[in-house]
Formats: C-alpha cells, structure tokens, sequence
C-alpha cells in the first residue's frame, strides 16, 4: 500500500489553469499506476486520467488536450496540470494507485487519497 495526500485545489475562473499534486509515501512509487478521478455531487467517480512506466499516459474523454498528467519519481509525486477549466470541471479530484494490471476504473485502484476541491465559476 502506498499513502497519498492531494493538494492544489481551489477555486479558478473558467478557462483558466490549475495544478493538483499528490505526494506519496511508500514503496516502490515508480512500479504504481498513478491515475487521477473526479467525483461531482450526485455523479460517479470518473476517470481522469493516468500514466505509468510502460505506456500512457491516458486520459478520459472529457479533459483529453486540456489536461495533463506527469510525475517526478525522484519526488514520489504525480501531477495534474489542468487548463481551459470549465464549469463542468467542478469536482473533488483524488489521486490514486494501482499495484497490478490496472484499468480506467476505479475497483483497479487499491490507494487512494482524501481528495482535494476543485470548483471552476462560470
């Protein structure tokens, strides 16, 4: 198990920009699948986006080129570099990790952050 804690949030108009981090503490940070998810009031977790060594990065429909994901293995931190926010944006974004074969969903992440507030005005 690795431990996550997210930060970056707040609130930005739309069409402007935002980075998200999280910073992991465990084991092996760079065997992880790290992916991000988002989860608005009343809805799903969705499915952000993720990167690994082997392949990737991915992204979900939604954020493909307006979102970015990178990490810095030295630092055990992933990254979310978010721009041309819009309204429907507007989530609780949590960082996660998967150990083995992962998939866009969230049951194939085992860790997961608190989440961090993300709120795009209109």
């Amino acid at each position: 198990q690795v431990q996550l804690v997210e930060s970056g949030g707040g609130l930005v108009q739309a069409g402007g920009s935002l980075r998200l981090s999280c910073a992991a503490s465990g084991r092996s940070f760079s065997l992880y699948t790290m992916g991000w998810f988002r989860q608005a009031p009343g809805k799903e977790r969705e499915f952000v986006a993720a990167i690994n060594r082997i392949r990737g990065p991915y992204y979900g429909d939604s954020v493909k080129g307006r979102f970015t994901i990178s990490r810095e293995d030295a630092k055990d931190t992933v990254y979310l570099q978010m721009s041309s926010l819009k309204a429907e944006d507007t989530a609780v974004y949590y960082c996660a990790a998967s150990s083995g074969n992962w998939a866009a969903t969230p049951a194939a992440f085992g860790s997961w952050g608190q989440g961090t507030q993300v709120t795009v005005s209109s």
